[in-house]
């Protein structure tokens, strides 16, 4: 009978792969892709593009792996290679623009909470996946990944006042949709 040789914890799956071990390599793969792929889809709207970052992303983890020191959440470093890989396929593909007025370059985002209670989760994703390419960028990596503006500026190569004028022209876009269907709502309801 041949010995399979099974990753249960994290450790042993970094183990495993930092000796190129398939199984371990396997397993880790199956762990997080759909929630890397999930990610990726957040950036790149077209599924098969999004599919091909991740599994770039995930060969950079592989090749990274030695980098990693233990210090910190192990997911949130890998999260954040798919995230840069992400970006980087924008980019790559000049879809990354900053539609931004100087006038308005300097705006603060806004303070203000809108009334989400009443949308399901994948709703408001689907808003936000329609968003143009430089709001739905940095509305994902500030209101989803948690980037402040100061990262946010030197992954993206803009500044922060930018970062900042991108996320609240996509508050106030996710605003205005939110409105029109409640406004649609009230009409077929009343």
């Amino acid at each position: 009978m041949l010995f399979r040789k099974t990753f249960t914890t994290e450790q042993e799956i970094i183990k495993g792969c930092l000796k190129n071990e398939r199984k371990a390599q396997e397993q880790l793969y199956k762990t997080y892709s759909k929630k890397f792929l999930a990610i990726c889809i957040r950036y790149v709207k077209d599924k098969n593009l999004a599919e091909d970052v991740m599994i770039e992303g995930f060969m950079k983890i592989f090749d990274k792996l030695s980098q990693f020191e233990g210090k910190g959440s192990f997911e949130g470093w890998m999260k954040r290679i798919i995230v840069t890989q992400a970006l980087l396929t924008l980019r790559k593909q000049k879809n990354l623009n900053m539609e931004v007025l100087q006038a308005e370059s300097h705006l603060e985002p806004s303070q203000t909470t809108y009334e989400f209670d009443h949308l399901e989760a994948d709703d408001l994703m689907l808003l936000i996946k329609e968003l143009p390419v430089g709001y739905r960028t940095v509305f994902n990596l500030y209101a989803i990944e948690g980037y402040s503006h100061a990262e946010i500026g030197d992954l993206l190569g803009i500044t922060e006042s930018t970062s900042k004028s991108q996320l609240n022209r996509a508050r106030n876009v996710l605003k205005q949709q939110i409105a029109d269907i409640q406004t649609k709502e009230r009409r077929i309801n009343g």
